[in-house]
């Protein structure tokens, strides 16, 4: 039965709202600055998360399956209000996890997604890797091959994954990777690689612009072999939905591994820009409130206090789009107008425009480092790029409106 939709989170939602706010200002913004600068995977972060049980497959099991749909968006604006790139160090996991809850057998959810968190005292990671360096948006020109060994039940991976979180360092990496070429999208499927496999490594990591406490590499598969029962879904699900391709029956929204795993995660992704966006708006009305020019603090200038009330507007909005898409998937509600795009898309921007009016506001001292929005813009600027740009977003919003095949 649906949950009625409300915009007056429970008790129990609040409880876990004011625990991470807590947990965020203690824990997480006191090292924000430091692993920004040393571009390098916050590991005693991670572990204290998981300690507290925040980094663990049951504290996201709980918040995924809360049946209002916000308990996934409050975890997430949270942990990014404390910074994004520490956020995303300790959310990156759950990406991989939500490929095998979207593709896996009940089975397969059960093995694989403990050994992605690993234990407290042996915090692990998970990657999922999708994009290629030919195929980011057009997920249909993935090159990543999968071939299946018959007389061994194993498959055989080849190919070159890029901008993958965790990609490398991870304990258990999903790969997405075309099974017939000629089908396309709908030609590909999902595969767990488990920890130590060979022929697995870490191409080049990536120096970023921001979110650099998290770790961004390429991923080389070179005759990666895995056992049969690492295909997600299982290989007589994969043959029937193949077979449904080749003659040209298609099942609305689902069949492709990839874009299972994005529809679920988009308003999760814009829950984190909101996160963002709300931080830069605090320091920038604080700032505001005690900076004084001409003799008066600079708020009770209209073009001041005018910028805030957009921010603080643009801000809330994004947040009700979130959790209207958050509520949709948690109660099986289509999204006939592509309302999970529209969610991470209005979030994503509005991320970059209020960490700008943030710097705006702080004037020179928003343009250092001294002050955290500068940390925040460059943070934000990632929102309107990874998990689908703000382009293809508004291409899948004109398709779902419009019914038609949009170029």
């Amino acid at each position: 039965m649906s949950s009625t939709f409300s915009l007056d989170p429970g008790a129990d939602q609040l409880a876990v709202r004011d625990w991470l706010h807590g947990f965020a200002a203690d824990v997480i913004r006191p090292a924000a600055a430091e692993w920004d600068e040393r571009e390098e995977t916050p590991w005693p972060v991670i572990q204290e998360a998981a300690k507290l049980g925040i980094y663990s497959l049951d504290f996201y099991a709980q918040q995924y399956f809360d049946p209002s749909g916000v308990g996934i968006p409050i975890a997430m604006e949270e942990l990014f209000w404390g910074d994004a790139g520490i956020g995303l160090s300790i959310v990156g996991t759950t990406l991989a996890a939500v490929a095998v809850l979207a593709n896996g057998t009940d089975e397969q959810i059960g093995t694989w997604t403990p050994q992605m968190f690993g234990t407290p005292d042996d915090v692990k990671v998970a990657a999922f890797c999708s994009s290629e360096p030919d195929a980011g948006s057009d997920v249909s020109a993935l090159r990543t091959r999968a071939v299946y060994d018959q007389a061994k039940d194993e498959w055989v991976l080849n190919g070159t994954k890029t901008w993958a979180t965790n990609g490398g360092i991870a304990a258990v990496h999903v790969v997405v990777a075309t099974v017939d070429a000629e089908l396309g999208a709908r030609g590909h499927a999902s595969f767990v690689v488990p920890p130590g496999t060979p022929g697995l490594s870490q191409g080049q990591k990536f120096k970023k612009h921001g979110i650099r406490a998290s770790h961004t590499a390429e991923v080389v598969l070179d005759d990666v072999r895995v056992p049969g029962s690492c295909l997600l879904g299982g290989k007589e699900k994969l043959d029937e939905r193949l077979a449904r391709a080749r003659e040209g029956v298609r099942k609305s929204g689902k069949g492709n591994a990839a874009m299972a795993t994005f529809e679920a995660s988009r308003p999760a992704v814009g829950a984190q820009a909101i996160g963002i966006a709300r931080a830069a708006y605090e320091v920038a009305l604080d700032y505001a409130r005690t900076r004084e020019q001409f003799g008066r603090p600079i708020i009770d200038n209209q073009g001041v206090a005018f910028q805030l009330a957009d921010m603080k507007t643009r801000i809330d909005a994004a947040r009700l789009l979130v959790w209207r898409a958050s509520w949709m998937a948690a109660n099986n509600q289509p999204f006939t107008a592509a309302e999970g795009s529209m969610s991470k898309l209005y979030a994503g921007e509005t991320a970059k425009w209020v960490t700008a009016q943030a710097m705006q506001i702080l004037g020179g001292n928003g343009f250092t480092r001294e002050y955290p929005v500068e940390r925040m813009h460059r943070d934000s600027a990632i929102y309107s790029i990874f998990e689908g740009t703000s382009e293809i977003q508004r291409l899948v919003i004109a398709r779902a409106i419009s019914g038609m095949p949009i170029r």
